[in-house]
């Protein structure tokens, strides 16, 4: 099924996730096992080209072992027997070390680790973008004041910049995560038959070294065919990834609402209309991302429950991540990349956010003024005079300014100036602004230490 495929992902991480390219990695670890044993003097030097020679995907019938994988159990099988009469056709000698003393599953998770090293590079440069993209919209909006909503309700004052800001924030954790996790998700599989090198006669982990040094991976202390911590924290990385990438896109389209008016994603010949409703400007990259945010969860709880596996070599658990891995990648990697793309150009209204604030006549104050009046009559007399006063201001339909300016008990404990300054919304931004430039002070460290 590809109509969906420039909806939900994109060409570049297409190409990482392809079958071809999924041979091609396995098969990149065929020709560096071959050159890993020739160093090793484990088969003979001349045997490495030749072998390597014919590691190019384009030599082989995708069609066919698809097929065969079907009968074979596994993909690695038919691609081993189609390399080894590859090689025998110009070199039967060479051909007998094809593949010589590993196990298919070697190929497959190694090659499974290179093609995420390939999708990691592309998701370090959306991220980084991302990144950009965010920095700058913070320090632009820094002081720019909007109404901050709990429970989807008028909550108090706050600023675009802060809200940003907090997106920032978790990019930022989400990337170092990234970082954290490459030297182990990056890292050779390579056992043999039950793990223990047995037909390398000893020489296995140097072997395993070159081999290591050959595909530039992490090198392991021992294999971990059954122990899938290392390809399940990838996933589940990505899956917190996407969820802070559903929490932005999530944002986004509320603060798109017709009643709200306070944020739009770039319009465009073609982009966000609707086939009956000429009016409509939807926020299709959100829908993408919210999307992409619902699925990936039950994704990674596949990948949690397949790291149950049997002994040695898993039956169903391992063969479980094979398609659910690259599915979860092309998932989160695909909403990162459409929302890194679409952020540049997000449309900012800072006079709908001005207007927002106003349209509880005044109430979304009414926490300033009773925490300033608690100071001065205690806590529990100033909430209830506030909130008869709230209430007043909803059955007449008036500002809470006003309905305050008539309650008696006021005079003797707020001047009118001291109640007008109250209502300026400069005057409860709390903190802010400072949590805004800690945040840019965060980014520009972790640019710097790049």
């Amino acid at each position: 099924m590809r109509l969906f495929d420039e909806l939900f992902s994109f060409e570049a991480l297409e190409r990482i996730l392809s079958d071809e390219s999924r041979l091609q990695s396995m098969l990149d670890f065929e020709a560096a096992l071959a050159r890993a044993e020739a160093r090793t003097d484990v088969i003979p030097a001349v045997d490495a080209p030749r072998i390597a020679a014919k590691c190019r995907v384009e030599l082989f019938d995708v069609a066919a072992i698809r097929k065969d994988a079907a009968r074979a159990g596994n993909a690695a099988i038919p691609l081993i027997k189609m390399l080894t009469e590859l090689v025998a056709r110009d070199d039967k000698n060479a051909a007998r070390f094809v593949h010589f003393g590993a196990t298919s599953q070697d190929a497959i998770d190694t090659g499974c680790v290179l093609q995420l090293r390939g999708a990691f590079e592309l998701i370090d440069h959306d991220l980084a973008a991302l990144t950009a993209t965010l920095r700058t919209l913070a320090e632009k909006y820094r002081d720019t004041p909007l109404v901050a909503r709990t429970w989807m309700q008028h909550a108090l004052p706050t600023t675009f910049g802060f809200i940003v800001a907090g997106w920032l924030d978790a990019i930022l954790r989400h990337r170092l995560r990234l970082t954290e996790i490459r030297s182990r998700a990056l890292s050779l599989q390579f056992g043999g038959a039950a793990g223990t090198l047995a037909a390398m006669a000893g020489r296995g982990p140097a072997v395993a070294k070159a081999l290591a040094d050959e595909l530039q991976l992490s090198l392991p202390v021992a294999p971990w065919h059954s122990h899938r911590d290392r390809v399940v924290e990838a996933a589940t990385t990505l899956g917190l990834l996407t969820g802070t990438l559903g929490k932005i896109a999530r944002d986004i389209s509320l603060h798109s609402q017709t009643e709200v008016q306070e944020l739009f994603e770039p319009a465009g010949e073609g982009r966000g209309g609707s086939s009956t409703m000429p009016h409509k400007r939807n926020p299709v990259t959100c829908a993408v991302v919210l999307a992409a945010a619902n699925r990936v969860p039950g994704l990674v709880s596949t990948m949690l429950a397949a790291m149950l596996q049997e002994q040695e070599r898993g039956l169903g658990p391992w063969h479980a991540e094979w398609e659910t891995l690259p599915q979860i990648v092309r998932l989160g990697g695909g909403a990162l990349h459409h929302l890194a793309e679409m952020l540049p150009a997000l449309e900012v209204n800072p006079e709908r956010m001005r207007r927002n604030l106003d349209a509880t006549h005044g109430l979304i104050f009414a926490e300033a003024v009773s925490i300033a009046l608690a100071d001065r009559m205690g806590k529990m007399p100033a909430h209830m005079l506030v909130e008869a006063a709230c209430k007043k201001a909803q059955e007449q339909d008036r500002h809470l300014l006003d309905v305050l300016r008539e309650e008696p008990g006021l005079p003797g404990h707020l001047a009118p100036a001291d109640l007008t300054s109250l209502f300026e919304v400069r005057n409860y931004l709390g903190s802010a602004t400072e949590f805004v430039q800690r945040v840019l002070a965060e980014t520009r460290e972790f640019s710097e230490a790049r």
